[in-house]
């Protein structure tokens, strides 16, 4: 996040940078931050955040664009158990909500375990464990 804007301004920017209207950008935001239960924080600042608000600050943000893709690297890795469970529910929840792909990288096994396809890097080598479209 960008430590001079609020979490509304974080979120719409990349929606007002793609030609979305000021008006209609602040209207995403507000919405995807709602989604992720930020609505009571738009005017607050990244230092003023807890890490797991931030995360989903993030979240909001991935989503204003509407990508076909989510790519999140590491998304829970500096959160407690907590706020990493929070994260990853609200990354693979809107990811079903608004019919997104999602790519995660993770090192949490709880994380992986939800996606409906896994790779494992083993030995410099990319393993596809279970099968395509299975539901743990």
């Amino acid at each position: 996040l960008l430590k001079d804007f609020t979490a509304l301004e974080n979120v719409l920017l990349p929606a007002y940078m793609a030609g979305c209207s000021k008006k209609e950008a602040i209207e995403k935001a507000r919405i995807l931050l709602a989604d992720v239960g930020m609505n009571h924080r738009l005017h607050h600042y990244p230092n003023q955040l807890s890490g797991g608000e931030r995360q989903r600050v993030a979240v909001a943000r991935s989503l204003v664009n509407d990508p076909d893709l989510i790519l999140a690297d590491e998304p829970t890795g500096n959160l407690d158990p907590s706020n990493s469970q929070t994260v990853a529910d609200l990354l693979f929840m809107n990811a079903e909500k608004y019919r997104k792909t999602l790519l995660v990288v993770t090192h949490d096994e709880s994380i992986a375990q939800r996606a409906h396809i896994q790779f494992r890097l083993n030995g410099g080598i990319l393993e596809q464990h279970g099968q395509v479209g299975a539901r743990p």
